[in-house]
């Protein structure tokens, strides 16, 4: 499967009072939206979405555990040292999904929380795995897909960076042990591993002849 990645701004900056004299600071908007060709040229079935949408919210928003990092991740797992906000919030406003995420009191989330107060605009990126396939002249995204994050936090989503997406998105990624893996890395590493000693000169040449013939 792919890492797949979707930009979307405007979302808003909310200040409210925690009610124990203190201020809780969150962005609020669209996070997703469904049946609609993207900028990416990709299609996001409603169905597909919302069935995703529903295990995220089960697993993730429920449980207090639906995190996103601030900037563009290489991989698909969440890495708990960029954190940024927590994602509160998950439902369909007709093909458009809403969200809503506390930025936190993480080294990360004080960046953003400096950024927004000094006027910043901002927007969140979903990161999420899956298989695409060409459909009337489209990328529509499979019902493999899983969220990575409903929202990472990014700057200038307009425009977002066409080389790290690209080297991003072109690899293949597949779960094991909970985590996910670089299916190319794995695939690497696991041949070396059982190779016999007489066959490892030859296993890494070729692992090499690969890897050079991709670049």
């Amino acid at each position: 499967m792919k890492l797949i990645r979707e930009e979307i701004q405007d979302v808003q900056y909310l200040v409210e009072s925690d009610g124990k004299g203190g201020k809780n600071h969150f962005i609020t908007g669209i996070f997703m939206q469904a049946d609609r060709q993207n900028r990416n040229g990709r299609v996001y079935p409603m169905n597909i979405l919302s069935k995703e949408a529903d295990r995220y919210n089960k697993e993730y928003v429920n449980k207090n555990r639906a995190f996103g990092e601030l900037g563009h991740p290489e991989n698909p797992q969440i890495n708990l040292d960029r954190v940024s906000h927590m994602i509160t919030k998950l439902y369909a406003d007709g093909t458009n999904f809403i969200g809503k995420a506390k930025i936190m009191d993480t080294p990360n989330g004080k960046i953003v929380k400096s950024l927004l107060d000094g006027g910043a605009s901002l927007g969140v990126s979903t990161r999420g795995v899956g298989s695409l396939r060409p459909h009337n002249g489209y990328q529509q995204v499979q019902d493999d897909f899983k969220l990575a994050t409903a929202a990472d936090i990014v700057a200038d989503p307009s425009a977002p960076d066409a080389f790290v997406q690209g080297i991003m998105e072109g690899k293949e990624w597949i779960f094991e042990n909970g985590k996910w893996k670089e299916q190319e890395y794995y695939h690497a590493k696991k041949l070396i591993t059982e190779a016999s000693k007489s066959e490892i000169e030859s296993v890494a040449l070729k692992i090499f002849e690969n890897y050079m013939s991709k670049l």
